[in-house]
């Protein structure tokens, strides 16, 4: 199969899984584009976090229009990750590729298991908000962000409805503003790295992720929450046993 017909595949799953559920997508993005596409894993963060960036301003701009985004609760949130995700970032390319790796495989299976046991609107009642843990939250969703190339949606989401008291449409809606912020502040660190992109594939990619998160946007009315969760997860856990047998052996 050629890399063009891989990228877009790749690229409309990744865009599926920001769309619909705010986040998942950029855990997806890094193995596709290691394993399906042929890039390192220092290439692949970094081509990862424009995917990502792209495709969220995307599915913001979509869940926006809905009413789904808190912006100043968001931003708040997102402010607290951008000075580690700029510090994450710049020491990503010190780390060994194997490192990197382990570590992915780590998060993906985090992002499983936090998928599987799903969050309900009904979690948003019983937590009052704290701004000590709100900022402890985002600035680890930054640093998580500028190492891994990831979004972080999948943490942030659950984060925002048990620290924020946020209700699902919403965390998910606000998840969006917060994983472009820290993919930004973590591109900027990067501009200057010594790491090559191959457009011809991250391009193509783009195009179908920013499709896929529309598509996305609309499964999420049609179909719960709960259920999309755990479809992704069992690709999640698949991803991520993979990558750490790719790692150990």
């Amino acid at each position: 199969m050629s890399a063009l017909i891989l990228a877009l595949v790749a690229g409309a799953v990744v865009g599926l899984a920001l769309g619909a559920l705010g986040g998942g997508g950029s855990v997806l993005a890094v193995p596709a584009l290691i394993y399906l596409l042929g890039f390192t894993p220092a290439a692949a963060t970094t081509g990862s976090l424009v995917i990502v960036t792209v495709t969220s301003l995307t599915a913001l701009y979509a869940h926006a229009r809905s009413g789904n985004v808190r912006w100043k609760a968001g931003a708040a949130f997102a402010a607290a990750g951008l000075l580690p995700s700029a510090l994450a970032g710049a020491a990503a390319g010190r780390l060994p590729q194997v490192a990197l790796t382990l570590a992915f495989a780590v998060v993906a299976a985090l992002a499983a298991t936090k998928m599987f046991r799903g969050t309900t609107p009904a979690d948003a009642g019983n937590h009052a908000v704290r701004p000590l843990r709100a900022a402890g939250a985002g600035a680890g969703l930054g640093a998580l962000t500028g190492l891994l190339g990831v979004g972080g949606g999948f943490l942030a989401v659950p984060a925002l409805v048990t620290v924020l008291g946020f209700g699902m449409q919403a965390a998910v809606g606000t998840s969006l503003l917060v994983i472009t912020a820290n993919s930004l502040a973590s591109l900027a660190t990067r501009s200057g790295a010594a790491i090559s992109l191959d457009w011809a594939v991250i391009g193509p990619f783009i195009a179908a992720a920013v499709l896929g998160a529309w598509d996305g946007k609309r499964l999420a009315a049609k179909v719960s929450g709960p259920r999309l969760q755990r479809v992704f997860a069992v690709v999640l856990l698949a991803v991520a046993g993979f990558m750490l047998a790719d790692a150990v052996t």
